[in-house]
């Protein structure tokens, strides 16, 4: 019986949890809903914790190494101690808000490459914590966002890939520990350039917009190959914003046709 009663705590027939969202689709700033049921097993437990967060895949550079990690950047409390008995079930509905740092994993209903992000469910009894699984969402871009996103495709860049890295930007609004980046193929018609980066940093007011251009070697004018650029903008602004004039205009103005023969 007390063998029993260890295996149990340690989850061997012990309770067992499943997470079921309403919804698997959402916006920074916005919510995820759905229910959590709890399945009692075939001895009585205390549960002394039951939470929901958010989990994301970060990559992490040390010198020449790099890692990954899985990072919880949003966690709430649905429950807190209570006895259970065999047998028994119950059910938690929950909220769970979205940061608006939050990386985005879907854009244009489609999955992101690389990305790797979902709702964690954790059950924590005596003492012992279940690690949970990790069910996928999509976070899709804000309007704002999306304006961005839609610019760089209308110019012709192939987007390859998005990561989380961790780190910080400097002089941006970022609270969070990591930070997301989009990769492209630069199009043919920009001479100069090999790729751009993207990073958007949100809060509820607007973002803050970091690109970096990977310029070919030779382009005249320039003394390293990469060229940063900053600016903030308000999520209302940048949706009626000319995203397609700008960054031509200032990517043609760098890595356009004049490059060293």
């Amino acid at each position: 019986m007390v063998l029993k009663r260890l295996l149990a705590g340690i989850g061997v027939g012990g309770a067992t949890v499943e997470t079921v969202l309403d919804t698997d689709r959402a916006q920074p700033g916005g919510a995820l809903r759905g229910t959590v049921h709890v399945q009692a097993g075939d001895v009585e437990q205390k549960i002394d914790r039951l939470t929901v967060g958010l989990q994301a895949r970060v990559e992490v550079e040390s010198g020449d190494y790099e890692s990954v990690q899985d990072v919880e950047f949003h966690r709430v409390q649905l429950g807190g101690e209570a006895a259970i008995a065999p047998g028994q079930t119950f059910s938690v509905p929950f909220q769970l808000s979205v940061p608006w740092e939050t990386p985005i994993s879907s854009y244009g209903g489609r999955p992101l490459h690389h990305m790797n992000l979902g709702v964690n469910t954790r059950l924590e009894v005596a003492k012992a914590v279940d690690p949970g699984d990790l069910d996928p969402v999509a976070i899709e871009p804000l309007p704002s966002q999306a304006a961005l996103l839609d610019a760089l495709v209308s110019l012709g860049f192939g987007f390859q890939h998005a990561d989380v890295e961790k780190g910080r930007v400097l002089r941006t609004r970022q609270t969070l520990p990591f930070y997301q980046e989009f990769e492209y193929r630069s199009p043919g018609h920009y001479q100069g350039l090999n790729s751009l980066e993207l990073t958007m940093v949100s809060d509820h007011a607007g973002m803050d917009v970091v690109l970096e251009l990977d310029k070919k070697p030779g382009l005249l004018f320039s003394e390293s190959r990469d060229t940063f650029h900053s600016l903030s903008v308000g999520h209302q602004e940048a949706v009626g914003y000319d995203w397609r004039g700008y960054l031509h205009h200032w990517i043609g103005s760098l890595a356009g046709r004049r490059r060293l023969l």
